[in-house]
């Protein structure tokens, strides 16, 4: 067998380590990097797409009477009144209803706590 024809190779670890250390390092760098433009170009995108999916009709602005009669249908259960004259009634109607539930818990908390007044 004998000594062998080939040089020793230089066992110089530390730089190897921060040759390995460094290429990944740039690897993080360059996956980072591609994550970050992905997510804005997604974030971008989908910004977009929510511009055109609002119609142009929304865009633009109601008077304060518009405004309340908006806010008056959002409170009131009933939406099947067509026109202001049945969202009035509607909201009467709703207004009455919700005054009977008031007096019959009252009357119930009289009832229950056995008070006579």
């Amino acid at each position: 067998m004998g000594i062998s024809p080939l040089p020793l190779l230089s066992l110089d670890c530390n730089d190897q380590m921060s040759e390995s250390k460094r290429r990944l390092k740039v690897k993080k760098q360059r996956v980072w990097g591609k994550t970050v433009k992905r997510h804005w170009r997604c974030r971008r995108r989908s910004r977009s797409m929510l511009m055109k999916r609002i119609p142009e009709g929304c865009t633009r602005t109601l008077n304060p009477f518009q405004k309340k009669v908006k806010t008056l249908k959002k409170l009131i259960p009933n939406k099947e009144s067509m026109g202001l004259g049945g969202l009035f009634r509607d909201t009467a109607e709703y207004i009455m209803c919700l005054q009977m539930r008031v007096k019959v818990m009252q009357i119930m908390v009289k009832v229950l706590t056995g008070s006579n007044e």
